[in-house]
């Protein structure tokens, strides 16, 4: 069963390290759902997936320097998330073509 989530982090990008382990970030969340604003990621994930992606997460991050913020969304996206402007979440249940 899927829920939905809603992923964001800081990562301190004063150096090269961080600047790396920003990229390294961003191509997990990209991988498991859908890049809403810069560091903010709206996903839709089993049990599985989500500690897959955390333990990766997890491995990046620098606890001392970065944050990592995962909030469940209880009842789905569609009951807990106003949108005003641009709206770039893809729903990648529904059919992409239609």
């Amino acid at each position: 069963m899927r829920a939905d989530y809603l992923i964001s982090y800081d990562v301190n990008t004063e150096d090269a390290a961080g600047r790396k382990r920003l990229r390294k970030a961003s191509k997990q969340c990209v991988n498991y759902g859908t890049r809403v604003q810069y560091s903010v990621f709206e996903l839709s994930l089993t049990d599985v997936e989500l500690e897959e992606l955390r333990h990766r997460l997890l491995q990046i991050i620098d606890a001392d320097k970065d944050s990592l913020r995962i909030y469940s969304l209880p009842g789905g996206r569609k009951r807990c998330v106003e949108t005003f402007g641009v709206d770039k979440y893809v729903d990648f249940t529904e059919p992409l073509i239609t």
